[in-house]
């Protein structure tokens, strides 16, 4: 069943997401799997990331937004990155911005869902991932629960 995407309302991101690597476009290693759990209640948003790099090894990250434009503090490693969320449209578009290493890094994320509700597409257009694009199906039942359990 497809999500809202009426005119009134914004597409809804709830779901739990497997990267399709074969349609991507990565700035960097291929990982084996990038599966996302995103809860979405307007103006809230809750994502968790869990990427398998091809040695196995596995990196959780959590986020959490408002889609507001309001700012907000996120935890990557050891850094706190200030991050935004908006809609321009039926686009989330999310901001953040964190220092690592000595360097400033930008990243604005560009969300938008298929008409069928069906692929999520993340993209980065101008910032330092650019030309950057995952783009996620829903997740089968067995990546929704090994995502969901923490199984390797």
């Amino acid at each position: 069943m497809p999500r809202s995407t009426s005119v009134q309302s914004h597409p809804d991101f709830t779901g739990i997401w497997e990267a399709n690597l074969a349609k991507s476009i990565l700035r960097g290693p291929s990982p084996r799997q990038i599966l996302q759990r995103i809860l979405h209640r307007e103006p809230h948003l809750d994502q968790e990331i869990l990427v398998t790099q091809a040695s196995g090894h596995e990196q959780r990250l959590s986020f959490r937004y408002k889609t507001t434009g309001e700012e907000t503090t996120n935890s990557i490693g050891n850094t706190t990155a200030r991050t935004c969320a908006r809609w321009e449209g039926d686009e989330l578009v999310i901001e953040s911005w964190l220092e690592t290493a000595g360097r400033h890094l930008h990243f604005k994320d560009h969300w938008s869902l298929s008409a069928d509700g069906h692929t999520l597409t993340m993209a980065h257009r101008d910032d330092d991932l650019a030309r950057q694009i995952v783009v996620h199906d829903e997740a089968p039942p067995h990546a929704a629960a090994k995502f969901a359990s923490g199984e390797k």
